[in-house]
């Protein structure tokens, strides 16, 4: 570890290990566990503590707080971690907390991710790459949100809900169930609304694969049997990688039901 990147101020526990070109900003705090990768940069104000790695790349703004341990009342002290990948930007109030026992010890952010001013990730997360998470949003406990997936702002997911590849969700909403991949989730209770189109295209998918998800999606609303016999039958009928997606992820084990089209 090397000075040169620590300003005065800051307050660095014996143990942390802190890459040399790491920078450490004004009165930030770095605990005795923590690992900070290269080319990591904590502006100022910013504390990060408990077993936490911070991948390279990544910038921390001011007054977040990460590694914090969880908001459970289960949580007894046992060993846990928070896990985060590269070039992800943490804006100002962030928190993130490490895992608990219960739910594997391990909360995990993917890499290029956004988390904006406010937003909360609990403990036994797991976030992929690419996610943005809006202002003031918060995402429970032991909830998994794929690749791509975007938050909106003043939005709740609740524990154990998982979020499929490429879906999106409006600001104000909570979502109580499962989101397949790349869906469209809106209104205040959450309702899967269609597909994220637009997000579909702004990624190149070609348009004969968006017809095939569109009309997937038809058939999830509107077909015959259940909601999980309509998947299984899709799967039989399709081509497409992307419905095949939608099909595994439904077919995939989960704690919670689906939402399902309106």
């Amino acid at each position: 570890m090397s000075d040169a990147g620590i300003h005065p101020s800051a307050v660095i526990e014996p143990g942390a290990q802190i890459d040399p070109t790491a920078f450490i900003g004004p009165f930030c705090v770095v605990g005795p566990r923590v690992v900070i990768g290269p080319d990591v940069v904590l502006k100022s104000h910013v504390v990060v503590t408990g077993h936490t790695e911070v991948g390279e790349g990544t910038i921390v703004f001011p007054f977040a707080v990460i590694g914090e341990v969880p908001q459970d009342l289960k949580f007894k002290g046992e060993t846990s971690r928070l896990v985060i990948g590269k070039r992800n930007r943490i804006r100002e109030h962030v928190t993130m907390n490490c895992g608990t026992e219960g739910g594997g010890g391990v909360t995990r952010i993917g890499d290029d991710g956004l988390f904006m001013a406010g937003c909360h990730i609990a403990h036994d997360a797991s976030v992929g790459d690419g996610v943005i998470v809006v202002n003031s949003a918060a995402v429970a406990g032991h909830c998994v949100l794929e690749d791509d997936v975007i938050v909106g702002g003043l939005s709740g997911i609740h524990q154990f809900v998982r979020i499929g590849r490429g879906a999106i969700i409006g600001a104000v909403t909570m979502v109580t169930n499962d989101v397949i991949p790349y869906g469209l989730v809106q209104a205040p209770r959450g309702e899967l609304d269609g597909l994220n189109l637009v997000g579909l295209k702004r990624r190149g998918v070609n348009r004969s694969d968006i017809t095939a998800l569109r009309a997937a999606f038809q058939m999830l609303a509107q077909g015959e049997g259940t909601f999980h016999s309509r998947a299984e039958r899709l799967g039989s009928e399709t081509d497409s990688d992307y419905v095949r997606e939608i099909v595994d992820f439904v077919m995939g084990d989960s704690d919670r039901s689906f939402l399902t089209p309106t």
